[in-house]
């Protein structure tokens, strides 16, 4: 029943006594209630006591959605009574959204700062100290809003049955941190999803998120994270993620085509907002009024649940027009297949590689046991369990099964999974019986219990005789082996001293382990989100060999950024040489093999980095905690949110010589690459002509030595220049290199890298250099 105080019955005829205009706009209201244009909910009320319509009244309904995603702890029912039980200010908030994105506001523009002046004197005179938060929050993001798509119009000229507003979140009140530096909210009575980017030129994942209560903590947490991973690539970090509000289909096929649309309104709601490149001028969304500067960079990616659907983003990128055509989603079918290539589970291995040489154990000749997260269709685990010879698979589970292999033969067991990575969609029960060791099996998470064979408790050094599903996989996360090798979804270890409670994965509460319990060597981490940093940091401070996750697997976003970049550079060449869309994809399939090498080679030099800065932490810890100190001030790192060692721990650490973990360096090797891109990005250096073989060198043989001049001239020719300048700094010369000669002479980080130029071409060490990264 629609929300209009506490009539019933009697509405119709007391509706026919009043003005028709009022009868024709809650008939309106009903109408699109009844045909899904417009949800059921208390706001509706709003026609009756407002001049609203019921899709003017969705404006508001979605800024109290988007307030429900941040960190208020008002629920979205009384959100919607503190909006309702105050017409004046609810039909004032629009006058003021109207005001501000209208395109027929000159007319109203005068009247803005009447408006603000009269909404805050209501607001003043609020009764309830809640309702008067609720309302003043949404006044303050209308505020805060720069641009929306209410006033654009469909192909059919009707109003888009969604909308979508961007917000500078740093005026967003209440946020919680890290704030990024854009963010896009799109609402439909179907779906909800937000895209936050870390700045102008940043991309990252889109997922299909499971957590409608507080998907936005979901995608700030990635966000995060993708930062941290993105410094090793051209843009800054972005994460994007949606909801599908629907009921849950019947099938899962049905239920895949709710998503495909979902995903398709949450694009077009990106897509709306998003200014465009025609003939080289910046061409606005047409109908948008736009608070804010250029911004015609968006790129997006697969994630969870939209491992499928960079072709649908990319038909989307050609019906807008949009100047990145096909390089707006990277993966399709025009693109570089991650799985095809293993080129996330390959980055990982090579810390799984470094690792292995640090405990004296080879894994492309040696013999070591390894338990899992995942199956063998995934991308991340199905690929990383076929890099080596020498694997022995013991235990590993997803979301249906448990696999247990107590003894497994290495060439036996590598042939079995070969074949379930090669059988499209295959599960743990297809895997060949015969070809598991004695006392072994594949058995149901749903089951009461599972009994376990004397060989399986004794590979997994269990004594119970049988356990509940949960158990199991908890003992498997204990297991003492080589390898904990995470391929799959979740946050499986937690740090002894937090709660379950502060991870933010509910569905694996149950099976989650504190990593003081972990018995394995080292971690591998495919899978993102596999640990908290602070179990990172509690099983390195026992001896575990771990990085972490925007280390070991970023090969992954460093291959789509430059696919992304090459796409560019190809569009330019096309248009030059009218190169057909054909010729372009088989020139890119062919330099595959040459992007590979240069993005492991980032793994590797990262891996490598994190060791030497580990062994001079225990000596020279003094550097860090400046290093540390300096970032904090000048870059806008958050020592507590990165889960780094205040002062007090570090002067501890300094008696005892323990030095920074390994997943502390790799928090530090990120910030100070992000650090010195942000210095170089806003410096005269990367302008320098000189500096053009760091841009041609990030482009494989084929493009960097024949394209000269358009490799020049490529867009983010720039940004190239600077993130492979901060990468070379950092993983050459250490983490705290240039903060500390800059600080120690009173220089900016400009400088000291421009000395490094000199010094390093001086002496001609690229050619040690080259020398240390093949080795």
């Amino acid at each position: 029943r629609l929300w209009i105080h506490d009539y019933e019955c009697t509405l119709k005829s007391e509706l026919d006594e009043v003005r028709p205009a009022l009868r024709d706009v809650f008939n309106d209201a009903v109408s699109a209630v009844w045909y899904g244009e417009v949800e059921n909910d208390q706001l509706n009320e709003l026609v009756l006591t407002t001049r609203l319509s019921a899709r003017r009244i969705t404006i508001l309904r979605a800024y109290g959605k988007y307030l429900r995603q941040t960190n208020t702890p008002y629920g979205l029912d009384y959100i919607n009574s503190a909006i309702a039980a105050n017409p004046a200010i609810a039909q004032r908030l629009v006058d003021l959204f109207d005001a501000r994105f209208s395109p027929q506001r000159a007319e109203q523009s005068s009247r803005e700062q009447a408006m603000t002046e009269r909404l805050e004197s209501l607001l003043d005179a609020v009764a309830s100290l809640d309702e008067d938060r609720i309302l003043r929050t949404i006044y303050r993001m209308i505020l805060a809003t720069v641009r929306t798509n209410y006033y654009q119009l469909s192909s059919d000229g009707n109003a888009k049955p969604y909308l979508s507003l961007k917000f500078l979140p740093e005026l967003v009140p209440g946020l919680p941190e890290p704030k990024p530096a854009f963010e896009i909210f799109v609402y439909s009575p179907t779906v909800e999803g937000v895209h936050l980017r870390g700045g102008k030129v940043a991309r990252g994942g889109l997922r299909w998120s499971d957590r409608p209560e507080d998907f936005r903590t979901e995608i700030l947490g990635l966000m995060k994270a993708q930062s941290v991973k993105n410094a090793v690539i051209v843009p800054v970090g972005a994460k994007g993620g949606f909801v599908a509000k629907l009921p849950p289909a019947p099938d899962r096929a049905a239920r895949q085509r709710q998503g495909i649309e979902c995903y398709r309104t949450f694009i077009r709601g990106l897509l709306d907002l998003t200014d465009n490149y025609v003939d080289g001028e910046i061409v606005p969304p047409a109908a948008t009024v736009r608070h804010d500067d250029d911004d015609p960079y968006l790129v997006v990616a697969a994630d969870k649940g939209t491992a499928t659907f960079s072709d649908i983003a990319n038909e989307l990128s050609a019906a807008y027009g949009f100047w990145l055509g096909d390089a707006f989603a990277s993966g399709g079918s025009d693109g570089y297949d991650h799985k095809k290539m293993g080129i996330t589970a390959r980055g990982a291995w090579e810390s799984v590689r470094h690792h292995g040489d640090i405990l004296g154990l080879d894994v492309n000749r040696n013999e070591f046991t390894v338990v899992g997260v995942g199956d063998m269709s995934g991308d991340v685990f199905g690929n990383g369990m076929l890099l080596s010879r020498h694997i022995r698979l013991i235990a590993a589970f997803n979301h249906e099964h448990i696999f247990i292999d107590p003894n497994p033969d290495p060439k036996t067991s590598l042939a079995e999974r070969r074949r379930l990575f090669r059988l499209r969609g295959s599960r743990w029960t297809d895997y060949d019986n015969a070809k598991i060791s004695a006392g072994g099996g594949v058995y149901a998470r749903s089951a009461k219990s599972i009994a376990l064979s004397p060989q399986a408790r004794a590979a997994l050094d269990i004594e119970a005789a049988q356990l509940a599903p949960d158990e199991l996989v908890s003992a498997i996360l204990r297991a003492p082996v080589d390898l904990l090798w995470n391929g799959g979804i979740g946050t499986y270890a937690k740090a002894s001293a937090e709660r379950h409670e502060d991870v933010g994965d509910k569905s694996n509460d149950r099976v989650r382990v504190n990593a003081a319990e972990l018995r394995c060597r080292m971690i591998g981490e495919g899978g993102n989100l596999g640990f908290t940093q602070a179990a990172r940091s509690e099983f390195a401070a026992a001896g575990g060999l771990v990085n972490a996750d925007w280390i070991d697997n970023s090969a992954g976003v460093d291959c789509s950024d430059h696919e992304v970049n090459i796409k560019i550079l190809l569009s330019r060449i096309a248009a030059a040489q009218n190169l057909s869309l054909p010729e372009r994809n088989t020139l890119l399939k062919a330099m595959q093999k040459d992007v590979a090498v240069r993005v492991l080679a980032n793994n590797r030099a990262q891996a490598r980095t994190i060791s030497y800065d580990e062994i001079q932490s225990r000596e020279h810890l003094d550097w860090y905690r400046y290093t540390i100190s300096q970032l904090e001030t000048d870059a806008g790192m958050n020592r507590s949110l990165e889960m780094l060692p205040h002062d007090a721990d570090l002067r501890l650490r300094d008696e005892t010589g323990a030095g920074l973990y390994r997943p502390e360096l790799a928090v530090l090797v990120a910030w100070a690459k992000i650090a010195i891109f942000r210095e170089l990005a806003q410096s005269n250096l990367v302008h320098d002509p000189h500096l053009d073989s760091l841009a041609l060198h990030y482009f494989p043989d084929a493009l960097g030595e024949r394209f000269v001049a358009t490799v020049r001239d490529h867009p983010l020719r720039d940004e190239i220049v600077a993130t492979k300048l901060a990468g070379q700094v950092v993983d050459r010369m250490g983490i705290t290199f240039a903060s500390r000669l800059a600080g120690e002479t009173g220089i900016a980080a400009e400088f000291v890298v421009r000395a490094w130029i000199i010094v390093n071409e001086g002496l001609g060490l690229d050619t040690l250099w080259d020398t240390v990264d093949r080795s």
